[in-house]
């Protein structure tokens, strides 16, 4: 077994004095005019009726000299473009082949007799996964299952890894039943998110919801209606998750054409650890396993036995879900697992951020007016800097880990966020870019490749109510940069 990722503080250090100690940054400072907006890139601004004053701007070549900038240096919420700051900090601290490992534990000398009983509690000892899912899960269960572990008595789940991270999934936007809103948790599978299937019934002409996991306490209520004839749109369904009671209920209306088939929405239907409860009980079932008494929270003894173990892909894999899809609760599942290996366990938003700004600091980025609250960028708080930004962007591409950097930030006009944008010949595929999108704020940053060859670095933040009219503007300037 290798216990890949599991380092302290001190090798963290050396790897990034070893890794970057030569990427430290030449040509930072912004050189003489370059404060206003290049001339071809006027026109394109004034046609977005934005102030100027709403606009924080660095263009730069990467490894040179400073092309343009604007309020680069005035605090601006990026919106998912935090989620590059989280995924460069991780990758440059812990390295692209770090995984995060579940196990399965024992109480030490614990025997599992001729019926499949295990002495005492399961353990099992959560790592922050990010992308856990079902199927690793049962795979996990199934790796018990071989082993001659049949009937358990209570399992224990360890979370200590984090301290107290759970939030109200409601608190962002009052949509507490979407994915993008949910809370980690150390233990997270799926994201936490009900999977609602919709089965078509051809002979009595109804559509069929069904839950997945069954979790107790939430029930579905409504009604989607049947249309016949060819499927000529998706499904026109709507699915709330309203509390009742103790628990809550999912709530189906709409109607869909019979012929379009099976289809499934994913949902929060509760708690992260209600979720893991029910998910965990219905596949130890279908696997023929029993659980006697239930499970609950606690801590692993310190020489606790273990059984087997799930090691998650490997952090270069992860971050591409994260950028290339703008992964809200991986994006927060990374911050917190970088305040764990840095600054011990029991990891929160606040001991995350704090690993963030020292290991950037250590690069010589400029945080000045930066705020890291939960590394997602799903904030109305987090603030950074065009300018650190772009300083933090060079950084990353002048590293040894340049390449798993780059690509994991979605292609232009090819896929990730910016799949249908930038799509004419001289764009697509000429910059690796992550967007960011709140109410009130726009993002865009990344490489442009130029048709000279060279690479040039990106970052423009727009914070005002008509945010989004800056769209233009920026495929404007990707285009300018494409074409030097």
């Amino acid at each position: 077994m290798r216990l890949a990722g599991w380092f302290g503080r001190r090798t963290w250090r050396e790897r990034l004095g070893a890794g970057l100690a030569a990427c430290l940054l030449a040509g930072a400072a912004p050189g003489a005019g370059a404060q206003s907006l290049p001339p071809e890139l006027q026109q394109a601004w004034k046609a977005t009726r934005l102030p100027l004053s709403a606009l924080s701007l660095e263009i730069r070549e990467a490894g040179g000299p400073v092309i343009a900038r604007v309020q680069a240096d005035a605090p601006r919420n990026p919106a998912s473009v935090m989620k590059t700051v989280t995924t460069w900090a991780a990758l440059s601290a812990l390295g692209p082949d770090y995984v995060w490992r579940t196990r399965l534990l024992s109480d030490p000398g614990a025997r599992v007799d001729e019926q499949g009983t295990l002495q005492g509690p399961l353990y099992i000892q959560a790592a922050g996964d990010p992308w856990f899912r079902q199927e690793d899960l049962w795979n996990l269960l199934r790796e018990l299952r071989l082993r001659g572990v049949k009937n358990l008595s209570e399992v224990i789940v360890d979370r200590s890894r984090f301290g107290d991270v759970a939030i109200d999934p409601g608190d962002f936007d009052d949509s507490p039943d979407r994915p993008y809103n949910a809370s980690p948790d150390a233990m997270m599978v799926n994201f936490g998110a009900t999977r609602v299937v919709f089965l078509p019934d051809a002979r009595s002409r109804q559509w069929i919801p069904l839950l997945d996991p069954p979790t107790r306490d939430v029930r579905i209520e409504g009604r989607l209606g049947w249309l016949e004839g060819s499927c000529k749109a998706s499904p026109g369904v709507a699915v709330d998750v309203r509390p009742s009671g103790s628990g809550s209920v999912v709530h189906v209306s709409g109607k869909a054409f019979g012929d379009c088939g099976e289809f499934s929405v994913y949902r929060l239907a509760g708690r992260q650890e209600d979720h893991f409860e029910a998910l965990f009980r219905l596949l130890w079932r279908e696997l023929g396993g029993t659980l006697s008494r239930g499970i609950r929270a606690g801590r692993t003894p310190a020489r606790a036995s273990v059984l087997v173990w799930h090691d998650s892909p490997t952090l270069a894999d992860v971050i591409r879900q994260v950028n290339k899809h703008s992964n809200n609760v991986m994006a927060r599942m990374t911050l917190l697992t970088l305040g764990a290996e840095i600054n011990g366990p029991g990891a929160t938003a606040q001991s995350g951020g704090r690993a963030v700004r020292q290991i950037l600091q250590n690069q010589g980025v400029d945080t000045t007016g930066w705020v890291l609250d939960n590394g997602s960028g799903l904030s109305r708080q987090g603030r950074v800097t065009a300018h650190g930004l772009a300083q933090m962007l060079d950084v990353a591409w002048r590293s040894p880990m340049m390449p798993e950097f780059v690509s994991s930030l979605a292609i232009s006009g090819v896929d990730g966020t910016v799949r249908r944008r930038l799509r004419a010949e001289d764009t697509r595929g000429q910059a690796h870019l992550k967007t960011g999108t709140l109410r009130d704020s726009r993002a865009l940053a990344g490489y442009v490749r130029g048709a000279s060859g060279k690479r040039y670095i990106l970052v423009s933040l727009v914070n005002d109510p008509g945010a989004a009219a800056v769209r233009p503007f920026d495929d404007a300037v990707v285009e300018w940069l494409a074409a030097r």
